[in-house]
């Protein structure tokens, strides 16, 4: 065992210290951490708007703070782009992750100097505790690949911003820049496609320990080196065991990885987002993420079967309840106020608190009232391939309100891997399997079904790289860019079906 290894050994020890010591206090965290926002804010622009000062307890900020999304939250980040000192947090941001928008084109995402640290921690955090979960610390040893953004990073006012991913590479720690993978001058490279031909040829004699990454552009890069090698992934980094991913559920991928890597590998997973680093698998046993409750974010959460309702109640950690799909409410120590950040999740333990991401709240189906999730059509696609060669490269969902015949249904466009798995048979049979795994899951779509109100579920096989197609339309390829699985119009219908 290396030195590197031994010192990776004690310092996870120590760190699970400090875990247990906070998540075994989650209500006075949290309190501790709302109180610390509010005292740092009282005097910016935002914390005077909001009478801060008057500010004693959660109720009060919830009757103070509206919660916003970010075309809500505008006209203050617009002040702070600007250049404008002191709008949502004191003085000025350290960068912007910039990202890309719905309605108000690009979003200015503020990083400050007290939140950056805790998006750094937090990634080292989910290794460190793997390691002192498991005892697995070799991997210390071996080259690390990370596919992100390109770290080369713009200037708008004094302030510099780029991805997340090209932020955060700028802070990857000095013990480990030799192991790190690809070269800087790679990752620098603005065309997904060509630089993962470069990683390719940079990483393809490469001793690859960790691969981290969206599994969707993973994907890409793993058949690249497949079809270079003529050989699995894992018999070309004899040494690979640890895959890290975050942005979408890796499990309808998980079948095709194995395949391509030639065995199975642990995995870590990570909920980081623009607007902070909120949770990391800490348990290769246990389901779900610890939710990170001393990071300088505090949790606002809303039923999100009643976020569109007027008034909806806010919970904070310790009212939530297992197995109810949440709107995530973020107030963060980069200037985010009671900040609707899209997504849904669901606790599946409370002891500690761990969640699972369930969706976004903007990509559902509910044409006709059935509130299906992306949780339900993930799991629902999972049963269906259950004990069958099926896999998966990429799948969406969206209803079909008008057909030209019959009742209006759910189509489902799919690509399959046709190149090293089999395509179903019976195409009506394979949708009526998926079918019956979302009437299970879904009372409200069931009651449709039964209703008469919608047909069984139609399946539109999508051709190889239709979805990639689709993402390069629009500009999305690779990096942080992920394919939403529900939309509830028919503007990637409408792409695909061409």
């Amino acid at each position: 065992m290396s030195i590197k290894s031994i010192a990776a050994k004690l310092f996870a020890k120590s760190i699970h210290k400090k875990t247990q010591k906070w998540a075994s206090n989650p209500v006075e965290t949290q309190q501790k951490v709302f109180n610390d926002l509010i005292r740092q804010a009282k005097e910016t622009q935002f914390g005077k708007d909001h009478k801060f000062n008057e500010i004693k307890t959660f109720e009060d900020f919830a009757k103070q703070v509206p919660i916003r999304d970010y075309e809500e939250l505008k006209h203050y980040v617009d002040r702070v782009v600007k250049g404008d000192e002191n709008i949502l947090w004191k003085g000025k941001p350290l960068y912007f992750a910039k990202t890309s928008g719905t309605t108000s084109g690009a979003k200015y995402i503020p990083l400050t100097k007290e939140s950056m640290p805790f998006h750094i921690q937090a990634a080292r955090n989910a290794i460190l505790s793997y390691i002192h979960e498991t005892g697995k610390a070799d991997f210390v040893d071996g080259k690390m690949i990370f596919l992100q953004g390109s770290p080369i990073l713009e200037e708008k006012n004094g302030i510099k911003l780029g991805r997340l991913s090209g932020i955060v590479a700028h802070f990857v720690p000095k013990y480990l820049q030799k192991n790190r993978m690809p070269s800087w001058e790679t990752n620098c490279i603005e065309d997904w496609e060509t630089k993962v031909d470069a990683i390719v040829e940079e990483t393809f004699n490469e001793d690859m320990a960790v691969i981290s990454g969206i599994p969707s552009w993973v994907q890409m890069y793993f058949e690249k080196l497949h079809q270079k090698a003529q050989k699995p992934v894992g018999e070309l980094f004899k040494n690979f065991n640890l895959f890290i991913y975050g942005g979408v559920n890796y499990e309808p991928y998980r079948a095709k990885f194995e395949n391509l890597i030639g065995r199975k590998v642990d995995s870590i997973e990570l909920f980081p987002a623009s607007e902070g680093f909120f949770a990391y698998q800490d348990s290769q046993k246990e389901k779900g993420m610890l939710l990170l409750l001393n990071s300088g974010i505090f949790y606002e959460f809303v039923k999100a079967d009643e976020f569109f309702t007027e008034n909806p109640k806010r919970y904070t950690i310790g009212e939530v309840e297992l197995n109810v799909n949440y709107v995530l409410i973020l107030s963060t120590n980069a200037g985010l106020w009671a900040y609707n950040i899209g997504d849904t999740i669901q606790f599946t333990s409370l002891k500690p608190y761990r969640v699972i991401v369930s969706g976004r709240i903007k990509h559902y189906i509910s044409a006709f009232g059935e509130h299906v999730i992306g949780k339900e059509v993930e799991h629902a696609l999972q049963e269906a391939m259950e004990n069958t060669d099926i896999r998966v490269n990429e799948f969406t969902v969206a209803p079909q309100i008008a057909p030209k015949d019959g009742l209006p249904y759910h189509e489902w466009f799919i690509e399959f891997d046709s190149e090293i798995s089999e395509e179903p048979n019976n195409l009506e049979e394979f949708a009526l399997k998926i079918d019956n795994a979302m009437r299970k899951q879904n009372v409200y779509y069931d009651d449709l079904i039964v209703g008469k109100v919608l047909r069984t579920l139609v399946i539109t096989k999508v051709s190889k790289n239709g979805f990639q197609e689709y993402m390069k339309s629009i500009g999305k390829l690779g990096g942080q860019n992920k394919l939403p699985r529900l939309s509830n119009d028919r503007k990637i219908a409408n792409f695909l079906s061409k």
